[in-house]
């Protein structure tokens, strides 16, 4: 493959089209467009298609340009590790996957003391579902895996689980929806709209099993792979919803939300998943040591 082709191609389907591409490429629209033909000749598949005035990517333009991504992004990066190794400096990759059943905020307070190293670090973060960012960490393209739960026994990864600490879980209402629930927590759950997070999530079969030993019956009107969406919707007065209490004042400063009540027999477990038993990155060394000290040490 001609990677000059590619090139075109890239910029092309980035740009939006022909004209603006040739200009970004000092090129000409004509030469533009035949060394992309060249490309989709030597690939066999068309990668644009007309639409008005317009090119649009067709579904192998799609997948073309997945890979071109990729492949470009090394290339700058191989760049950038070249030129630190020139002036004699050496940079630390520090690449987490987030389990999306994490929330953001617990997410960030987890990573940012790696940004704090004596290193110079790099830090690449990735969302996912846990099952799909175990598959990237067993095959070294993550260096660790920030998760509510632990590597499950059947899964055939070979990691080890690093407890970080745990949280009790707090709720919390919109003003304009608290003053319409009755009575005091948790009986004031009782009818409310409520706001639950997906079946994945390792804490909702706690927080249902909660509720039913509490004989509790709220309106579950949406539930959520992603907390910051569920906090968006509770901030509307959608719902009550939860968050771990170690957030408290932390969500109702950033939501306007009021707390509710909060319950230690509800607890969400926070851990660090590494290919390493015995954690010896200076990144990862920062996280677990700030997590059980100042997050969760508590």
């Amino acid at each position: 493959m001609n990677f000059k082709h590619l090139q075109y191609f890239w910029v092309t389907a980035k740009a939006g089209g022909i004209v603006r591409a040739g200009e970004q490429l000092n090129t000409t629209p004509q030469t533009l467009s035949s060394q992309i033909k060249l490309l989709e000749e030597r690939l066999g598949r068309k990668l644009f298609r007309k639409a008005g005035r317009r090119l649009e990517l067709t579904d192998e333009g799609r997948l073309a340009l997945s890979y071109a991504d990729q492949i470009f992004a090394l290339g700058q990066d191989l760049e950038s590790r070249l030129r630190q190794a020139r002036q004699g400096r050496r940079q630390l990759e520090l690449k987490v996957g987030v389990a999306d059943s994490v929330s953001k905020q617990v997410a960030y307070r987890l990573l940012e003391p790696a940004l704090n190293v004596e290193e110079d670090l790099h830090l690449s973060c990735h969302e996912g579902k846990f099952q799909d960012l175990l598959g990237q960490l067993a095959v070294h393209k993550l260096d660790l895996v920030l998760a509510d739960e632990p590597l499950p026994h059947k899964v055939s990864v070979k990691a080890f689980n690093h407890a970080l600490g745990s949280s009790p879980l707090s709720f919390f209402a919109a003003p304009s929806l608290r003053k319409k629930l009755k009575g005091r927590f948790p009986d004031c759950l009782n009818d409310a709209p409520m706001l639950i997070q997906g079946q994945a999530a390792a804490v909702r079969p706690l927080l249902e099993a909660w509720l039913t030993r509490h004989e509790l019956h709220p309106h579950v009107l949406a539930e959520f792979d992603d907390g910051a969406l569920m906090n968006a919707f509770g901030r509307q007065g959608r719902g009550v919803f939860t968050a771990p209490t170690v957030l408290e004042q932390e969500t109702c400063a950033q939501y306007g939300v009021e707390l509710l009540g909060r319950s230690d027999e509800l607890v969400q477990e926070f851990y660090a998943i590494s290919v390493e038993r015995r954690l010896t990155h200076p990144g990862v060394v920062a996280i677990t040591e700030a997590a059980r000290g100042r997050l969760f040490g508590k």
